[in-house]
């Protein structure tokens, strides 16, 4: 994937990871973006690590790797911050 492919991936898993957690999170759409682009890769890491696959391109299994890592970041985030 291209650098405006992880931009445009993370921008929509990171808004999938917020609608699936919502709440008062600081930071804007760079956050979002941020946190999408960060889980792309931890989720890509974990479905690697665990023989599920990777975060390819742009098809159903990456959206939703990436989208889990999204999630597994943006709950640690919460933990941290309490």
């Amino acid at each position: 994937m291209g650098f405006l492919s992880w931009i445009v991936m993370g921008l929509v898993v990171g808004v999938l990871a917020k609608f699936i957690m919502p709440g008062k999170d600081p930071g804007g759409i760079i956050i979002t973006i941020l946190l999408g682009i960060a889980g792309a890769f931890v989720g890509g890491y974990i479905g690697s690590f665990l023989g599920m696959g990777a975060v390819t391109g742009f098809n159903l299994g990456s959206l939703f790797l990436a989208t889990g890592g999204a999630i597994l970041l943006l709950f640690l985030y919460r933990k941290i911050k309490k």
